[in-house]
C-alpha cells in the first residue's frame, strides 16, 4: 500500500527559551526581564535587589524582529 501524500503547511515551533524571557504587553511592546536574581546576592544592596525585579522594554528593530521569529505564538 502505497504512503498517504503530505499535504498542508508545517507547524510553528515555539523557542522555549525565548518564551519564557520575554513577553508582550497589552499595547504590544515587547519586555524582558532582568538577570542575575537567582544566586550570589549577599552581598548586594537591598535596592538593587529592587531595582533587579522590574522590566526593561526591549530596543532595537533587529532584536524584536528576532524575538518575534523565534517565538511566534506569543502572546500578552
Amino acid at each position: 500500500m502505497p504512503r498517504k501524500a503530505k499535504t498542508g503547511k508545517f507547524k510553528l515551533k515555539t523557542h522555549k527559551a525565548t518564551s519564557k524571557r520575554f513577553r508582550l504587553t497589552g499595547s504590544g511592546v515587547l519586555v524582558r526581564t532582568k538577570g542575575g536574581k537567582s544566586h550570589l546576592r549577599r552581598r548586594t544592596s537591598d535596592r538593587t535587589k529592587a531595582l533587579l525585579s522590574k522590566t526593561i522594554v526591549v530596543q532595537g528593530r533587529k532584536f524584536i524582529k528576532r524575538i518575534k521569529r523565534l517565538a511566534p505564538n506569543m502572546e500578552g
